[in-house]
Parts: C-alpha cells; sequence; structure tokens
C-alpha cells in the first residue's frame, strides 16, 4: 500500500513537473510576407527555419510558428488570423506585414488600421505582441515612404506592442545578399537574418518577461 501511494505521489509531481514545463515553453508565431516565407529560395532554408535550428541545437524551449505566406498583405492576414491564433494558440506573435501593402500603394491610415486590428486581435488571445518596424523604397516619393514608416511606432506605441528593428537593414544594402529583384534576400543573406533576429528575439522575451 505504502509503495502504491509513493508510485502515486511521484505520478503526480511527474506530471505537473510536464505541464509547468511545457507551460513554459515559448511558441512565437510569425505572422509575415515572402521575407520571411523563404521566397526564391528553392530548397535553401530560410532564416526561420534555421533559427528554430539554433533554438534546438542549444536545447532552448522556443518554437517558432512560420504561417508567413509570400505577398500577403495586413488585410489578407486579418482574414485568418483568428482561425492561426487558435489553431497554435501562441505565447508571442511576431508581425512582420506592410511592405506589400506599401509597395502597391495603400494608404497609411488603412495600413495602420490593419496592424493595430492584428495587434489587438493577438494580444487578447493572451500572445505578448511584437510589430516589426517594416521599410520600403521611395517608389511613391519621401513623403509616402515616411508616413509608412511612422505608422510602426505609432501602432505599437498605441497598443504597447513591442516594436522590434527591421530584420532587413543588415542585408538590403549589400547587393551581394540580395536576390536580383533587389528585394528579396538570397541564401547567402538567410543566416545573417538568423543571427540578427536570434539577438532581437532574445531582448524581446527579455522584456516581455519582466
Amino acid at each position: 500500500m505504502m509503495r502504491f501511494f509513493l508510485q502515486l505521489v511521484v505520478l503526480i509531481f511527474g506530471t505537473l513537473f510536464v505541464l509547468k514545463a511545457s507551460a513554459n515553453d515559448t511558441k512565437i508565431m510569425i505572422i509575415g510576407d515572402s521575407l520571411s516565407a523563404g521566397y526564391g529560395l528553392k530548397q535553401a532554408p530560410s532564416w526561420v527555419n534555421l533559427l528554430q535550428n539554433k533554438y534546438e541545437t542549444e536545447q532552448k524551449a522556443i518554437t517558432l510558428v512560420n504561417t508567413s505566406v509570400s505577398g500577403q498583405t495586413t488585410d489578407n492576414a486579418l482574414l485568418t488570423i483568428d482561425k492561426q491564433l487558435e489553431s497554435h494558440q501562441p505565447s508571442h506573435v511576431l508581425i512582420e506585414l506592410g511592405a506589400n501593402d506599401g509597395l502597391r500603394g495603400f494608404p497609411p491610415k488603412l495600413i495602420r488600421k490593419h496592424l493595430r486590428e492584428l495587434v489587438e486581435k493577438s494580444q487578447a488571445s493572451g500572445a505578448k505582441v511584437a510589430l516589426m518596424q517594416i521599410q520600403i523604397p521611395p517608389n511613391y516619393g519621401k513623403r509616402y515612404s515616411t508616413l509608412f514608416a511612422d505608422s510602426y511606432p505609432l501602432v505599437a506605441e498605441q497598443t504597447e506592442a513591442y516594436l522590434m528593428d527591421y530584420f532587413m537593414l543588415p542585408v538590403a544594402a549589400d547587393r551581394s545578399l540580395m536576390q536580383n529583384d533587389n528585394l528579396h534576400p538570397n541564401a547567402k543573406a538567410q543566416p545573417v537574418i538568423r543571427d540578427f533576429m536570434y539577438e532581437r528575439i532574445a531582448r524581446w522575451l527579455a522584456r516581455t518577461a519582466k
């Protein structure tokens, strides 16, 4: 009888430990476009896959769920985010969107509205949210580019989301790291972006842990 009781106690505490470990795991859902979907890379791994491999090598309890779709705009993402949040139940959400909106000349006011809705829906699910600062070429003039770029800190401030640095900063100016369209990073750029995001995500997680 005593042996059975001890086995039961061990089983209960073991189960509680597993549940606690699972609860402490970090699951980051990435809502992005072609820059995170690995556009044009063929068999080469994208930065998301490289970063997941790095976490696994270092035995970090961080899982990346990549829902990025090439060509995705903020309004496209709003059509699917509720289902994705319910399906994946992430602890964190990283929103890397807006480049396609900007390249198509969507009104900055509309882009801000969509970004706010994406952040608020994610927060309502219980997730911590990071909004990546996006920059676009001056196709529509300096005024539009400035209004576009300024949308991100404004939405981050309004929603109290974490504003994350743009991951194209270390590669966009180097033609050897870009595909022929000069818009998408090539295979050589992916480890550079991985290392950039490893550091930036670590900063974000440290901030949200406080």
